[in-house]
C-alpha cells in the first residue's frame, strides 16, 4: 500500500509525485510507457513555461546564471499576472475556469522557482521567442523560459528529483479502473507485464493525459476527419484516467470538442517519437500559408505564433486532403526557427514564384501563381517590417488578410514546408477544484480521487496560449501532490 498513488509519469504528475512526497507520503507512479517511452506528453514538448514576472530581477530568481551580457543584450519586458489572466480569458473566448486561472497566474512564479530549486535548469527561449532587431534581442508574447533539453530534458529533471526523494516508479503499468469504497477510492486496479495488480492507496491522483492518441475519441469528440490526424506527442494518451474517473462520479468539465493543434510535417510518423522532435512548423507568421489548391485560408499575422499556434492545424485539417504549404523568401528564412533546419521535412525550393507554383501546385498552376501574385499586390508596405512588436504592416483588400508582418514574396530562391494537422493535447476532461480535488455534478468532492494535466478541464476553450500547459501542470500538479497528502495523513 501507499499512501498517495499517481497514474501517469509526465511533468505535472511528477510535480505532484515529488510534492506528495515533500509532505512526507510515500508516493507510487504508475507510468503506461517503458521506461525508454517515459514522460507522457511533456516529454515531446519544447519545454516552455510561460511564467508572471515583473522584469529582469524575478527571471533571475529562474535562471540563477543569467549573464550580464545577456541582460545588457536583451529586453526580457515584463508579464505580469493581470497580462496573464486576460491572455487566457482572451484565447478561450471568456470561458475558462476563472478560479482555476487565478490560481494558475498568481503562482505560475513560485512554483517555477520550486521547480529550478529541485534541479530543473531553466533558460531563456532565444531561439523560439526572441528576435534580433538593431542589435538586441527583445522577447514578444509572453513567453521568456524553457527548461534546458527541452521536454526531454525537463523530464530527465524530474525524474531524478523524485527518485532523490524515494517515489517508486512502476513502468508498463497501465491503470484499467480505480478501487472504490461507496464514493471514497481507496486504490487502483492495474496491468503490468500483462498480469492483474491491485494497490491499495489513501488517494490516488489521476495525471495520464488527455485523449488525443484516441482515435475513435477523436472522431466521438472533436467531429469528422479528427481520427485522421497525426498525432504530436504520447501513444499512451487515450483518456483512461478520464474514463476511470467519469466512472467513479467525476463531472465532464471543459471544451470537450476542443483541441491543440498545429502545423505539422506533412510526411511524419503516426505518432510522435521522442527521437524525431521538432516536428511542428511554427515560423508561419513570416510568410504565407496556402492550400494545396493554392489559396491562402489563415490570418498569418493574426497574432504572435505563441497565441494561435495551437489553433492552426484544425485550420489546415479543414482543407483538401488535410495539406498546407508555408512559403517564405530569403528575407525571413534567417529567422526561422530551429525545426525547419532538421532534415526530416518535405521541402520545395524554387528561383521564381512560377516555378514555384509548378512544383507545389499539381493541376492549376496557373491559379496557385495567381494567388501568390494576389498576395505581393495586396502588402502595404509603407510600415517598417518588425518581428518583436505587432508591426501593422498589413495587406488590403484580401480575404483572409494578413494583420501583421506581412513581406511581398520577392527574393529568391522561394521555399515551401508541407504541413498538416498534428494534435497536441485535448481540453476536455474532468472538474477539479483549486485543491486538485475531482469533483462531482453535485457539486461534491470525490474522496481520495485528484487529477492535474491535460485530464483536468476548464482552462482551455478555442485555443491556448504556449507556455501555460506545463505551467498549469506543475502549478496543480504540486497543489494536488501537497493536499493528497495531507488528505492521507
Amino acid at each position: 500500500m501507499a499512501d498517495v498513488v499517481v497514474i501517469g509519469a509526465g511533468n505535472a504528475a511528477l510535480c505532484a509525485a515529488l510534492s506528495a512526497a515533500e509532505q512526507g507520503a510515500s508516493v507510487t507512479v504508475l507510468e503506461r510507457a517503458p521506461k525508454e517511452q517515459r514522460g507522457g506528453n511533456s516529454a515531446f514538448s519544447g519545454g516552455a513555461f510561460r511564467v508572471t514576472y515583473d522584469g529582469v530581477e524575478d527571471l533571475k530568481r529562474l535562471i540563477p546564471d543569467l549573464s550580464e551580457t545577456e541582460i545588457a543584450n536583451t529586453d526580457f519586458g515584463t508579464y505580469t499576472e493581470e497580462t496573464y489572466f486576460n491572455d487566457l480569458a482572451r484565447l478561450s473566448e471568456y470561458h475558462m475556469d476563472p478560479d482555476l486561472a487565478e490560481i494558475l497566474t498568481t503562482q505560475s512564479l513560485e512554483v517555477a522557482e520550486w521547480m529550478s530549486n529541485r534541479g530543473v535548469r531553466f533558460v531563456p527561449i532565444y531561439g523560439r521567442q526572441a528576435y534580433k532587431v538593431d542589435g538586441r534581442f527583445k522577447f514578444w508574447g509572453g513567453l521568456t523560459i524553457e527548461a534546458s533539453g527541452g521536454g526531454r530534458g525537463l523530464m530527465d529533471s524530474l525524474f531524478a528529483a523524485v527518485e532523490k526523494a524515494g517515489v517508486n516508479v512502476l513502468y508498463g503499468a497501465r491503470a484499467t479502473g480505480l478501487r472504490q469504497d461507496g464514493s471514497t477510492v481507496t486504490g487502483i486496479e492495474a496491468i503490468q507485464d500483462g498480469k492483474s495488480l491491485t494497490l491499495e492507496a489513501g488517494a490516488v491522483i489521476l495525471a495520464s493525459g488527455g485523449f488525443h492518441a484516441n482515435a475513435e475519441w477523436r472522431a466521438r469528440y472533436l467531429g469528422k476527419d479528427w481520427d485522421l490526424t497525426k498525432v504530436r506527442g504520447s501513444r499512451f494518451n487515450t483518456g483512461d484516467g478520464i474514463a476511470m474517473a467519469l466512472e467513479a462520479g467525476a463531472m465532464p468539465y471543459g471544451h470537450w470538442s476542443g483541441c491543440h493543434s498545429v502545423a505539422y510535417e506533412v510526411n511524419a510518423p503516426e505518432f510522435g517519437e521522442l527521437d524525431l522532435l521538432s516536428q511542428q512548423k511554427n515560423s508561419f507568421p513570416l510568410g504565407i500559408i496556402v492550400n494545396k489548391r493554392g489559396k491562402r485560408f489563415y490570418d498569418e499575422g493574426a497574432d504572435f505564433r505563441n497565441y494561435n499556434y495551437s489553433s492552426l492545424g484544425a485550420a489546415i485539417l479543414a482543407q483538401p486532403e488535410a495539406v498546407a504549404w508555408q512559403i517564405f523568401d530569403q528575407k525571413v528564412v534567417p529567422n526561422l526557427s530551429e525545426e525547419y533546419r532538421i532534415k526530416q521535412v518535405t521541402k520545395v525550393e524554387a528561383d521564381t514564384l512560377a516555378e514555384l507554383a509548378e512544383k507545389l501546385a499539381g493541376d492549376n498552376p496557373a491559379e496557385f501563381l495567381a494567388e501568390l501574385e494576389r498576395y505581393n499586390a495586396g502588402v502595404s508596405s509603407n510600415v517598417p517590417f518588425n518581428p518583436n512588436v505587432k508591426d501593422g504592416r498589413r495587406t488590403e483588400g484580401l480575404e483572409p488578410p494578413k494583420s501583421n508582418w506581412a513581406n511581398r514574396l520577392d527574393t529568391p530562391p522561394y521555399v515551401a514546408f508541407g504541413v498538416t494537422c498534428g494534435i497536441t493535447f485535448t481540453y476536455g476532461g474532468v472538474r477539479i477544484n483549486g485543491d486538485g480535488r475531482v469533483m462531482t455534478p453535485e457539486g461534491n468532492a470525490l474522496p481520495g480521487l485528484y487529477a492535474t494535466g491535460e485530464l483536468a478541464g476548464g482552462l482551455y476553450y478555442k485555443n491556448y496560449p504556449g507556455g501555460a500547459g506545463l505551467m498549469s501542470g506543475s502549478v496543480f500538479g504540486r497543489r494536488s501532490g501537497r493536499h493528497a497528502a495531507a488528505y492521507c495523513s
